[in-house]
């Protein structure tokens, strides 16, 4: 464990150690990895892919899951992380199955309204993921120029869908899923007795709100969280990983 990591956190994390089975989730970009411009070039942070490895090595009754809103296919290309490990993309609506026909209709029209808004934001960028599309503003130079899109693109979208912000980002989600309801049905389908959970974005807030006194929530970066415990980044998550793995070896 770093300096990062408070002592009330070296705590929480012995005492959850010993409960089984046991379920250690986290988010991938601002976590894992860096945030980047290019989502493409979001790499593990040194360290994190054998710490991981790690923690999931502890036994059968420790289960190791990415939830990301990411599609799954692209959180594992971009990640290269390779395991024994439970993938759910989409903010939770890639749990297992794939998508349909008629949502990747719905999706691709949902691009093609917020296409001309995009481009016409130099900087702002476009990405259609499987059940969703986010128009991100992180690479906008005008801090006003990014937020009058994220409001415009706000204002485009249909009611029935579920706006997901983020940081310097507005994410449009066609199904009703959230990473703390998947988190939540991975905790019930493996029969946790504990959960650990490590996020950094306002999406992770689902997590954190679901988790109970005996598990352990882990805000990395600023800002407000719901989470009891914070470090400061994935160089820091390093060091909980490698803090875990020791506990439970």
């Amino acid at each position: 464990m770093t300096a990062d990591a408070d002592a009330g956190l070296d705590r929480a994390l012995a005492a959850l150690a010993a409960r089984r089975p046991l379920l250690v989730a986290s988010d991938y970009d601002g976590v894992f990895a860096p945030l980047v411009d290019d989502p493409s070039a979001a790499v593990p942070a040194p360290g994190i892919a054998e710490a991981l490895a790690r923690v999931a090595a502890a036994g059968g009754d420790v289960t190791v899951a990415l939830v990301s809103g990411r599609g799954v296919e692209d959180l594992q290309r971009v990640s290269g992380l390779t395991g024994p490990y439970r993938w759910v993309g989409s903010h939770g609506a890639e749990f297992g199955g794939p998508l349909t026909g008629e949502l990747a209709g719905r999706r691709d029209a949902l691009a093609e309204v917020l296409a001309p808004l995009v481009a016409a934001v130099p900087g702002a960028r476009l990405e259609v993921k499987p059940v969703s599309v986010a128009v991100h503003v992180r690479q906008v130079a005008d801090p006003a120029a990014a937020a009058e899109l994220l409001a415009a693109a706000d204002a485009a979208a249909d009611p029935s869908l579920t706006k997901k912000p983020g940081k310097a980002v507005l994410e449009l989600v066609l199904v009703d899923a959230d990473k703390g309801s998947a988190v939540q049905r991975l905790r019930e389908e493996l029969g946790a007795a504990a959960v650990v959970y490590l996020g950094d974005d306002l999406t992770d807030e689902d997590v954190f709100r679901l988790l109970g006194p005996g598990d352990v929530g882990i805000k990395v970066g600023e800002g407000p969280t719901a989470a009891a415990h914070r470090v400061a980044d994935p160089d820091a998550v390093v060091g909980v990983l490698g803090r875990l793995g020791d506990l439970l070896a």
